[in-house]
């Protein structure tokens, strides 16, 4: 199944306050932060009201049709377009939907205690995912010159597809690049079934939130002990090899080529980049030239969905897909301590 923003027509449902790598997608508020209800109303995510219905089928025969109850239910949601019903997936009998209004107001209570401010929101998938995003009021500063700020990310499923999460992400600023570091005995998520007790979670978030500050802090450790470090060209070359692999001798001609024209960007980003200027030569800037290649650079199937647009399709995939994570994930590992 595609994921994609959500849109109908021109008009798409997600709405964002700044402008980074994936604030391509959706309706942009410059210049400032919004509210809870803006991020609602903006990002067509208000008055859902998502909810479950018992399942049926039918059967057809000479004698007529016969309605047959099917074990399960599914969820409902208004659309926020139509204003016709939809269904968004199959739950079972536990499980309890929470609302888009609740997820803002959940992390309205947390930005009372970290004094975050909304940053983006919008659904994906059609309506089955929902994310919202808050920017964090302190700034990480690596090296004393790389900055890099901070966000905690809320994610709802309306299909019974995953947990409500609450993440944070180190987000560097010069090239906006998401940071997702492999840190030991280090959290930097919390996730809340979707039960009746849902809504009565917010302290357990609010602790758990504690504990991703102290993720926070490592992610701090380890990027000033990355910036400290020396890189040269062949350890470079080494944690390309180890985060992309390496082609085998007798890999086909495209592969070897693709190989070749991404080891060529790699090492573009890192020696050459104005966005490694300040820590240039360093195993920091080796990690930030993957994942700059990871969030930027790498090869991207344009559809008619992302208008042929590389750059659209680009942004789509570091909103919604798993792979920049991974890749990020394998060259922090790489570079860890033994």
């Amino acid at each position: 199944m595609s994921h994609e923003i959500e849109t109908h027509g021109t008009q798409a449902a997600a709405v964002f306050a700044r402008k980074d790598a994936w604030h391509r997608l959706g309706t942009t508020v410059r210049d400032r932060a919004f509210t809870a209800e803006e991020a609602m109303r903006l990002g067509h995510l208000g008055g859902w009201d998502v909810r479950k219905l018992p399942l049926t089928t039918a059967e057809v025969s000479e004698g007529g049709v016969t309605a047959i109850e099917v074990p399960g239910f599914a969820t409902v949601r208004t659309n926020p377009f139509t204003g016709e019903p939809e269904a968004l997936g199959v739950v079972g009998g536990g499980y309890t939907p929470l609302q888009n209004e609740d997820h803002a107001e959940f992390l309205n209570l947390l930005a009372d205690e970290s004094g975050a401010i909304f940053d983006t929101a919008g659904s994906l998938r059609g309506g089955r995912q929902v994310f919202i995003t808050m920017q964090l009021p302190d700034s990480l500063t690596v090296g004393g010159t790389d900055r890099v700020d901070l966000n905690i990310a809320a994610l709802n499923s309306h299909d019974g597809s995953s947990a409500f999460r609450i993440l944070v992400t180190p987000v560097r600023v010069v090239c906006a690049n998401t940071q997702s570091a492999a840190l030991r005995n280090h959290e930097s998520s919390f996730s809340i079934r979707h039960t009746r007790n849902a809504k009565a979670a917010v302290q357990a978030a609010r602790d758990a939130l504690g504990l991703t500050f102290a993720y926070v802090d490592a992610f701090q450790v380890e990027a000033e002990r990355l910036i400290q470090q020396t890189m040269t060209d062949a350890a470079f070359d080494a944690l390309i090899d180890a985060t992309f692999g390496k082609a085998e001798a007798s890999a086909t001609k495209r592969v070897r080529e693709t190989e070749r024209r991404r080891r060529s960007r790699l090492h573009w980003l890192f020696a050459d980049a104005d966005t490694q200027a300040g820590i240039r030569d360093t195993a920091w800037a080796g990690y930030q030239a993957v994942a700059e290649y990871a969030d930027h650079y790498a090869p991207v199937r344009t559809t008619k969905k992302h208008g042929g647009d590389e750059q659209t399709a680009r942004a789509t995939r570091v909103l919604t897909s798993d792979d920049p994570d991974r890749i990020k994930r394998r060259a922090w590992t790489a570079l860890a301590p033994a």
